[in-house]
């Protein structure tokens, strides 16, 4: 299994399967099973969606890269060090490692931020699809509130550690939920957004490459009085700015009934994602050649 180096200097297990056009997805293949899929589920995510979004993306005639970003920057927390510099030659290390000149990207939620990111960075990709993030009116002010929020409570569950609940919390009940991140893995997210403040996301405008963007249309998150009562907008934003971006050459997809943790799932984004990168993507990939 090749091995990508990153900018800290530690290395990330690169997988591929199928063949054609290479895409890059930043996600868990390996299995997840016992307590740790429980509490996934509980969550109401899918602990086998990254393996089912790499297996139905190669079924469907690509090359899929895929590299566990979100738990590798878990187990090697860059505190001060998490910048979208940083991100984008991570990926491209990624796609270096599996021998991908040229690749689309699709990533969800701050793993399409990095996706935006990369792009302004690189004429390598052929597409970028982002899910439940908006490329214009991004939500960086509120997230980074959120990150903050989440630091504090970091340090203060290290300092002051509480007794874990005894019920689980309901899907998207922010204020129910148990710190378990520690104060280093916490911080690096707010050195990304504070990296990010004044980012002027209208430059997501005049990429010159397919781009996609699918939100649920109920993908607007409030978080509660232990979160400073921020609202993080995210479906608000396409929707808002929908005509914009749509006349800028960007697809835009809303998922009606669909919130942040329905829409990342399998069988709401790949009826989108899939006929994208065989009508765009592909197209791409054939036009430089």
């Amino acid at each position: 299994m090749p091995t990508a180096r990153l900018t800290d200097g530690t290395a990330v297990d690169v997988t591929t399967r199928g063949d054609g056009p290479a895409v890059l997805l930043p996600v868990r293949t390996a299995p997840l099973d016992g307590p740790q899929a429980e509490a996934v589920r509980a969550w109401g995510a899918d602990p086998d969606l990254g393996r089912t979004l790499a297996d139905r993306v190669a079924d469907a005639g690509f090359r899929v890269v895929t590299a566990d970003l979100e738990a590798h920057l878990a187990a090697h927390p860059r505190p001060g060090t998490l910048t979208p510099e940083g991100l984008a030659a991570d990926v491209l290390a990624v796609a270096d490692a599996a021998g991908a000149e040229r690749f689309a990207y699709y990533g969800y939620s701050w793993l399409a931020l990095a996706g935006l990111q990369l792009a302004l960075r690189t004429d390598r990709l052929t597409g970028l699809a982002m899910g439940g993030y908006p490329p214009l009116d991004g939500p960086y002010e509120a997230m980074l509130a959120v990150t903050r929020a989440a630091h504090r409570l970091a340090l203060a569950q290290r300092d002051a550690p509480r007794a874990a609940p005894t019920t689980a919390p309901e899907p998207g009940d922010w204020d129910a939920v148990e710190m378990t991140q520690t104060p280093e893995q916490t911080e690096q997210y707010v050195t990304l957004y504070e990296s990010l403040a004044g980012f002027d996301d209208a430059a997501s405008l005049g990429l010159g490459l397919p781009r996609l963007v699918v939100v649920g249309a109920d993908d607007d998150i409030s978080y509660g009085p232990g979160w400073g009562d921020v609202e993080v907008v995210i479906a608000g934003a396409v929707v808002r700015r929908r005509a914009e971006l749509e006349a800028a050459g960007w697809s835009v997809e809303v998922l009606p009934g669909k919130d942040h943790m329905t829409t990342m799932q399998a069988d709401a984004v790949l009826p989108v994602l899939l006929p994208w990168l065989a009508g765009h993507v592909r197209a791409e990939a054939r036009r430089r050649r």
